[in-house]
């Protein structure tokens, strides 16, 4: 899942379109190499059924460098809590050997406006794991995002990544090996909007697939994110956002 530093990028740049644009990825690259950003993670380890983390013991015994934080989760096959520990590595590997991340050039055009109509409360949509081994988890879907692209009308879901919406969605580009290829499993976009408006509330939302970015599994392979269901995937290219990760010295994630 989006880390709270990853949402306050969203929030963090408001001025001129072009503008906004090279400080949301000047932002990005700072978000993505801080001490506890996406490239830092170098551990989740799920604990036993009912164990619960023993935080001061594990921060006690980790190395300067490291943070370590508690999450959790349900477990995909009997629904019960499951606790877990992250450690993050202010000098992890990733975070020495990256070397940026490709975009694409920003296009106003990729700046589209949609109608978000909101859901009953409960509505949830299966959306399969990069790590769960074809398993689903259901997350609540506040509500559908409607707009057209081409002539074409498409309804996606976006669901509520902590009072934010995200969007999950895979297009043409994804694992392409030329100049227009993006990340694989597909890439995350936070609707924005409009000022003093609720995520729950009804209206107009602007999709700013300038904004696409790789999702955290892209920086390190210790993520565990979402992946496009299928209504939220577009049969044509979206040449806007970013690419891919880039890693120098033959550095690989999966390593």
């Amino acid at each position: 899942m989006t880390t709270h530093t990853e949402r306050a990028v969203e929030r963090a740049v408001a001025s001129s379109p072009a503008t906004s644009h090279a400080a949301w990825h000047d932002e990005r690259l700072r978000a993505v190499t801080a001490p506890t950003g996406n490239l830092a993670l170098i551990e989740t380890r799920w604990l036993p059924a009912g164990e619960r983390p023993d935080l001061p013991g594990e921060r006690a015994a980790a190395p300067a460098s490291v943070t370590v934080t508690s999450l959790k989760r349900r477990n995909i096959e009997t629904g019960d809590d499951e606790y877990g520990l992250r450690l993050w590595d202010a000098e992890s590997p990733a975070i020495r050997a990256f070397d940026g991340i490709d975009t694409f050039d920003y296009d106003p055009a990729w700046v589209i406006e949609a109608t978000f109509t909101p859901v009953a409360a409960d509505r949830t949509v299966p959306f399969e794991h990069i790590r769960d081994n074809g398993g689903t988890r259901d997350l609540v879907v506040p509500g559908d995002i409607t707009f057209t692209l081409d002539g074409e009308t498409h309804t996606f879901a976006a669901f509520d990544d902590g009072g934010v919406l995200l969007l999950v969605f895979g297009d043409a580009t994804n694992g392409r090996d030329d100049e227009s290829g993006t990340y694989g499993a597909g890439r995350f976009l936070f609707v924005q909007r409009a000022e003093h408006s609720a995520d729950t509330d009804a209206g107009t939302v602007i999709l700013d697939f300038n904004r696409a970015f790789v999702p955290p599994c892209g920086f390190s392979a210790q993520y565990n994110c979402p992946m496009p269901p299928p209504q939220n995937r577009f049969s044509v290219p979206v040449t806007a956002g970013e690419k891919r990760v880039r890693f120098g010295g033959g550095f690989d994630i999966y390593g």
